[in-house]
């Protein structure tokens, strides 16, 4: 250690060539980082989404979900499998273990996939992977204030908006929603058909033969190779109005009906019976023979070189002299046009944009961009608002400026710390010169690892900053103590690498120390280690670079500033001055008085442990951005009209309500939040950033909105926006195997939960929202005897699920499907059902009360399973801050209730994710302690005075409780960062502090005498060291400057709160332990020397 210190001196500019380098590396590695809202945490989640239309909940469990999860449950590697079936569609989360590569997991589920036989109506399951780089970056959203025409909004942002977007470096995708959408309606209409002697199917059948373009391929013709291709020219609406249909007879008509619906694209034969009959006629020989023959429609061309007799097409019909009639004759066919989904902007029609980053982008620069783009195209197109809806840049642009004022204001205070107490503006300047340079090293290393700028490493760079300094601090206090002794005998480089050799094995250990507190949080795993990763490395980084800092640099310009010395002398060790004199009388007294002094300190210890219940426990810090966003769901069976005009009422509310900014909702269409009922809504309202009591106005616009619409449920999705943690939910789910088992018990816990209006308030189960359902029960006696089955009857009631698609034309160069559209027939009560009639094979017309008997009842509106269990969920909003106590006492009371055979309950929500994450930390901050006690064991050659330096520990707990209940914060994971953090401040202190005492009594002091020269001399680094912290986290807690994420107030409090006390207690009751066990260690000594 002695020859890297004379390094730096003998070598003083090489030392700052290398600073000057690291920093201007450190400072581009900072600018070109990237910058990102949290860690793109590895999630190990599948998706895999099943769309059946018109089936309920319970046809799709049977249908679609158990085959599903039969099947997946198959695939290595899963660990859970969670679905919801709900109207029209099932979801299944699957969940891997954390080292599963997500690559193969997914192949494998899709090869799984394969092998499920589903209904011929039901679509193919869609697996999505989440991924924190799949979501939004930025959303915008788009109004026209001037005519109002969404189709003309449409055209502009999708012909020119879109492509200026997606053009901008780092977007990887542009998602448009609640656009204006074309296609073209055909219906037929029936009583032409009958008239003319066609069926819907021979119509079909030659529109889709004749509406093709087939390539054949290359023939050889006129000595070369060429291109043949077929092309039936049927391009545009009037192209197909204008199609001849051949009017066949009657016979012909049968036959044709057999052959008529082939798929054209496949290349097999599509027309009519009398288009065969004429293909047969012209004796078509050749896919590229007679046009005349083949017509448009030798579609078996494409199949096939040779056409047989039936490749004649509608078109080949026509010089035969069969009359035929235009499809625009025998159906109407029309351009409509409608929104795809509801879309409103501060009460104007509007349409979406959202923007997602590519991998490697830099989410700051690709917000800024697409900013800076919205705000020029505002100029181009001055009639469209453009409204900034999401934002997931400022954030990080916040966490940024907190750290660099924090950086800032540490500074300064260390600088009036040290002036303070050494009275000297050089020592001043060394000192604080380690806070920019140690965490420019960190965010260097952190670049080489491609770690990103986000709110952890953030905050742990703003939680860092009290902390670099403390190893300048004390060196140079060290350096500057030892030029100031009257009786020094040491001068120049000798005297400076003495004095920061002497204090080297402090600050190293006191740094391992500290290192080793945070290292075990970047081994937890699961989502807790995969979050607080980042947050340890840069710890770790930044508390090295401080040390190799301490022991090069500091000396190094020590030996600069101060070659000429000092002018004032005074001989601090034999006679100390104010307050070492003052804490030198108090110590004394102490040392005389042990019992009296560690019982009220442990008395002390012993209250703060009963504030536990007062300060409460909760998860994550409450937010500070001003947002909304809540979701609307209808009752079940609501129509999408209906909720459509109720969505209006209520957007007149919101915009009536003070300080809201802007506000955009939309019904229908994709829901970004996942899966929910198609005529859902999702409202997002910006409040202005200096509203005050944000909560309380939050729950009285959530209160309000209850009031304006109580039909159907709002619920709070605000806490999505941390990534889905925290919050103040309560999840209790009861498992079984039936739901008529499930029910009495889950409505036993909500009663439970409505009773407890202390804890709790909106309880809620999964089962309270059902739709009113009438259960047709079959007579299979009277179905038989009439030659009929129940699937006749589900048939004849059935609607139409899905709309086929015809063919597509062009309109102004775009494609659009041309949709065939049915007559459904609707049945306004149940006495229409009952009356509607089957025909029998007889060709009898049986009304269906006859042979069926309506049973009703309710069903609900979606079914949940867990691994193969239904599963019913408790809900409820936790009103107390303790959400530990409030689940703890509804956790004892559920724990009393007679549970039937097979049915379990279990806590999920922000319950389970507090147990985990608090269960993972504290094993964490175990390990912590027992590395921390090894360390010290190595450092000092012995077990007892590292024992005598964690007696320094317990009494964090003190100020950090009287701290968080005096300042009105909770215990959450932010408290325990600052706990964390706390373990290796105060630990160095006592270090500090024991390394002189012992060096003492080496010299041959007693350990009384030794204990007060030594907490005379190390009072003044101790108090700067603590005082500098708290000075860097006064603005965290006065609320001098915003709180970012995980570093919020109650981290300041902590902190603070904690170094108080225990640098107080450090003082007193280390020296008075150490002396206690000393005494011990001479008794051991003594009967050694005896024996």
């Amino acid at each position: 250690m002695k020859s890297i210190i004379q390094f730096s001196l003998r070598n003083k500019f090489a030392i700052w060539l290398l600073t000057v380098i690291v920093t201007a590396m450190g400072l581009y590695s900072g600018l070109t980082m990237k910058q990102e809202t949290i860690p793109n945490i590895n999630v190990p989640y599948l998706s895999v989404t099943a769309v059946y239309p018109g089936a309920a909940p319970e046809g799709v469990v049977e249908e679609i979900t158990k085959p599903l999860e039969t099947r997946l449950h198959n695939v290595d590697g899963v660990k859970t499998i969670t679905s919801t079936s709900m109207e029209n569609a099932a979801s299944l989360i699957i969940e891997f273990d954390y080292d599963t590569n997500l690559d193969n997991a997914t192949a494998a589920v899709r090869e799984a996939l394969n092998d499920v036989q589903l209904p011929e109506d039901a679509q193919k399951p869609q697996i999505t992977r989440f991924s924190l780089n799949s979501m939004p970056v930025v959303s915008l959203s788009l109004s026209d204030k001037e005519s109002g025409s969404l189709e003309d909004l449409t055209r502009i942002t999708e012909n020119d908006i879109k492509p200026v977007l997606e053009d901008l470096d780092g977007v990887a995708s542009v998602q448009i929603a609640g656009q204006f959408v074309r296609e073209v309606s055909l219906k037929f209409n029936e009583a032409k058909l009958k008239e003319l002697g066609l069926t819907e199917d021979t119509v079909k059948g030659i529109v889709q033969g004749s509406a093709l373009r087939v390539p054949l391929g290359l023939f050889s013709l006129e000595e070369s190779e060429k291109a043949v291709v077929v092309d039936g020219n049927i391009t545009t609406v009037d192209d197909l109005k204008n199609l001849a249909i051949p009017i066949v007879p009657s016979s012909a008509s049968a036959a044709g009906n057999s052959a008529a619906g082939a798929n054209a694209a496949g290349g097999i034969d599509a027309a009519s019976g009398a288009g065969a009959a004429a293909g047969a006629a012209s004796g078509a020989t050749s896919g590229a023979g007679n046009a005349g023959a083949a017509g448009g429609a030798g579609a078996e061309g494409g199949a096939s070189a040779t056409a047989g007799p039936n490749a004649g097409g509608a078109l080949g019909a026509v010089p035969t002299g069969l009359p035929t009639a235009k499809l625009g004759d025998i159906a109407d066919i029309e351009t409509v046009g409608k929104a795809e989904s509801i879309s409103r902007t501060n009460g104007e029609e509007s349409i979406g944009i959202q923007i997602v980053k590519s991998n490697d982008a830099n989410t700051v620069d690709v917000v800024n961009e697409v900013k800076e783009a919205a705000k020029e195209l505002g100029k181009q197109y001055d009639h469209i608002n453009f409204t900034v809806l999401l934002d997931q840049g400022q954030p990080i642009t916040d966490s940024v400026n907190t750290m660099l004022s924090k950086a800032l204001f540490g500074a300064l205070f260390a600088v009036l710390i040290i002036l303070i107490f050494l009275r000297n503006i050089r020592s001043t300047i060394i000192s604080i010169i380690s806070i920019p340079l140690s965490l420019l090293i960190a965010i260097l290393a952190l670049k080489q690892m491609d770690i990103t700028l986000n709110m952890m490493t953030l905050g742990a760079m703003t939680v860092a900053i009290g902390r670099v300094v403390d190893d300048s601090i004390v060196v140079i206090e060290n350096i500057y103590r030892r030029l100031s002794l009257t009786g020094e005998k040491l001068k120049g480089s000798k005297l400076i690498i003495e004095a920061t050799r002497e204090m080297f094995i402090p600050i190293m250990s006191s740094t391992i120390v500290t290192i080793a507190v945070f290292l075990p949080l970047a081994f937890v795993s699961g989502m807790v280690g995969e979050l607080f990763q980042p947050f340890a490395l840069t710890m770790v980084f930044s508390l090295l670079a401080s040390l190799l800092v301490a022991i090069t640099l500091v000396p190094a310009l020590a030996h600069t500033l101060f070659r000429k010395g000092l002018s004032k002398k005074h001989d601090h060790d034999e006679k100390p001055k104010g307050m070492a004199r003052g804490y030198r009388r108090i110590l004394e007294w102490s040392l005389s008085h042990k019992l009296i002094t560690f019982g009220l300190a442990v008395i002390l210890l012993i209250g703060s442990l009963f504030l536990y219940p007062l300060v409460g426990v909760s998860f994550l810090p409450e937010q500070e951005d001003k947002y909304v966003m809540v979701t609307y769901s209808p009752e079940p069976g609501a129509r999408l009209e209906d909720v459509e005009k109720d969505m209006l009422q209520v957007e007149k509310y919101i915009l009536k309500q003070p300080n809201v900014d802007r506000m955009q909702y939309s019904v229908g269409g994709d829901n970004p939040l996942g899966m929910g009922s198609s005529n859902s809504a999702l409202f997002y309202i910006a409040y202005d950033p200096d509203t005050k009591q944000f909560n309380d106005v939050k729950e009285k616009l959530i209160e309000g909105l209850r009031t304006e619409l109580p039909k159907g449920e709002w619920s709070d999705l605000s806490e999505l926006m941390t990534g889905g943690l925290g919050g103040s939910t309560l999840s209790v789910n009861v498992f079984g195997d039936e739901l008529e088992q499930i029910k009495p018990v889950s409505d036993q816990i909500l009663s439970l939960i409505q009773e407890d209006t202390k804890n709790f308030e909106k309880g809620d189960t999964s089962l309270s929202k059902t739709y009113e359902q009438y259960t047709l029960v079959a007579d299979q006696q009277k179905l038989s005897s009439l030659g009929l089955t129940p699937g006749q009857l589900a048939m004849k009631l059935s609607p139409v699920r899905e709309r086929p698609v015809l063919t597509e034309v062009a309109i102004e160069g775009k494609k659009y499907n041309v949709y065939i559209e049915a007559d459904n027939e609707t049945y306004n009560s149940i006495t229409d059902i009952e009356n509607a009639t089957l025909t029998s094979p007889l060709g009898i017309q049986v009304p269906i009360k006859d042979v069926a008997k309506v049973e009703k009842g309710t069903s609900p509106d979606s079914i949940m399973r867990i691994d193969g269990k239904m599963v019913v969920e408790v809900s409820a909003k936790i009103t107390s801050t303790d959400v530990q106590k409030a689940s703890n006492s509804l956790q004892e009371k559920i724990d009393k209730l007679d549970l039937p055979d097979g049915v379990t309950v279990k806590f999920g929500g922000v319950t389970e994710q507090i147990n985990d994450t608090f269960g993972q930390l504290g094993l964490a901050m175990l390990a912590a302690i027992a590395i921390v006690y090894f360390v010290l064991v190595v450092t000092f050659g012995g077990g007892l005075a590292p024992f005598t330096i964690l007696f320094s520990l317990p009494f964090i707990v003190i100020g950090a409780m009287l701290g968080l209940l005096i300042g009105g914060e909770t215990l959450n994971v932010s408290a325990l960062m600052g706990v964390l953090m706390l373990i290796g401040i105060v630990v160095t202190n006592a270090i500090v502090l024991i390394d002189r005492v012992i060096h003492k009594e080496r010299e041959g002091l007693s350990t009384r005498e030794a204990l007060l020269e030594a907490g005379a001399t190390r009072l003044r680094p101790i108090l700067m060291t603590a005082l500098a912290t708290i000075g860097a986290l006064l603005p965290l807690v006065f609320g001098w400057e915003r709180s970012a994420g995980i570093i919020s107030r109650g981290l300041g409090i902590t902190v603070i709160g904690g170094l108080i006390s225990s640098t107080l207690l450090t003082l007193v009751i280390v020296p008075i332990v150490y002396e206690f066990l000393m005494k011990f260690r001479r008794r051991d000594l003594s009967a050694k020397e005896l024996d």
